[in-house]
C-alpha cells in the first residue's frame, strides 16, 4: 500500500511543479491521477478478481511512465523516443489541450501497457491454466469500466479548468464526447492484451524484437494521426 500510496504523491507533487511553470504536461499526468486514485478505490472494493496481482501491476505500470520521464530528464537521447514524442509536444506550446492528453493516453497505453502486461505475465505465462488466463484478461478488461467511469471527471476536473470553451462541447455533446474517448481507449486496451500475449507466446528472439519494433512504429503512427501530421485526418481515425 505505501508504494502505491508514494506513486501519488508523487504524481501530485509533479503536478503541482507542472502547473506552476505552465508546462502543459501536468494535463496527461492530472488524468493519471485520476484514474490511478479510481483503480486504488476499485482495489479497496474488491472489484478484481487478484487485487494483489492488479495492485501491483499499478505500480509497475506508473514505473515505465516516471522511469521514461527521469530519462527525459536527465538525457532525453536515453528515453524512449515514443516518450521524447510527447513531452516534446506538450512543452512545445503548438499543441491543444486534448492532444496532450491524447499522446499521453496513446502512449502509455499502447507502448507502455503492453510491456508492463509482459513483466508481469512472463514468469507465470506458461504454468497459468486457461481459467486462470481468462481472469487475468478479465482484471484487465474490467479497468475499462473504471476509465469510462473516470473519463467524465477527467472533462470537468481537467480539461475545462484548461479550457473552459470545453463545457459547451459537453453540453452540446452529453456523453458523445467521453463516449468516442473511453471507446477509443477500450479498443486500445483489447489491442494491448493481444500484443501482449503475442509477445509471450513468441520464442525466436530476433522475431520478437522486430514484433517489440512493430510495436513501438503503431505508436509513432497514433501519435502522428493526434499531432494530425499530414491532410484530412480525422482525430477519431486512428482504430
Amino acid at each position: 500500500m505505501n508504494n502505491h500510496l508514494s506513486i501519488t504523491l508523487k504524481m501530485k507533487a509533479r503536478i503541482n511543479q507542472w502547473e506552476g511553470e505552465s508546462d502543459r504536461r501536468a494535463t496527461f499526468l492530472n488524468c493519471y491521477l485520476l484514474m490511478t486514485e479510481n483503480m486504488l478505490r476499485a482495489i479497496q472494493a474488491d472489484q478484481f478478481h487478484d487485487s494483489n496481482w492488479v495492485y501491483n501491476f499499478l505500480h509497475r505500470f506508473a514505473e515505465y511512465y516516471f522511469d521514461a520521464l527521469d530519462a527525459y530528464e536527465q538525457d532525453r537521447h536515453t528515453a524512449p523516443q515514443v516518450w521524447v514524442r510527447v513531452h516534446d509536444a506538450a512543452t512545445s506550446g503548438t499543441t491543444q489541450v486534448i492532444q496532450d492528453l491524447l499522446l499521453g493516453i496513446n502512449t502509455h497505453i499502447n507502448y507502455d501497457l503492453v510491456f508492463t502486461l509482459v513483466d508481469m505475465l512472463e514468469a507465470e505465462w506458461d504454468q497459468l491454466s486457461a481459467q486462470a488466463r481468462t481472469m487475468r484478461q478479465s482484471d484487465h478488461d474490467h479497468v475499462n469500466q473504471i476509465i469510462a467511469e473516470t473519463i467524465d471527471s477527467v472533462q470537468d476536473q481537467v480539461l475545462e479548468t484548461m479550457v473552459p470553451e470545453m463545457d459547451l462541447v459537453d453540453k452540446l455533446l452529453g456523453p458523445v464526447d467521453e463516449w468516442l474517448i473511453s471507446g477509443l481507449i477500450t479498443h486500445w486496451r483489447d489491442d494491448v492484451w493481444r500484443q501482449a500475449v503475442d509477445l509471450l507466446e513468441t520464442r525466436e528472439p530476433a522475431l520478437l524484437e522486430r514484433k517489440k519494433s512493430a510495436i513501438e512504429d503503431q505508436t509513432q503512427s497514433r501519435a502522428s494521426t493526434i499531432l494530425l501530421e499530414g491532410s484530412g485526418i480525422d482525430l477519431f481515425a486512428m482504430l
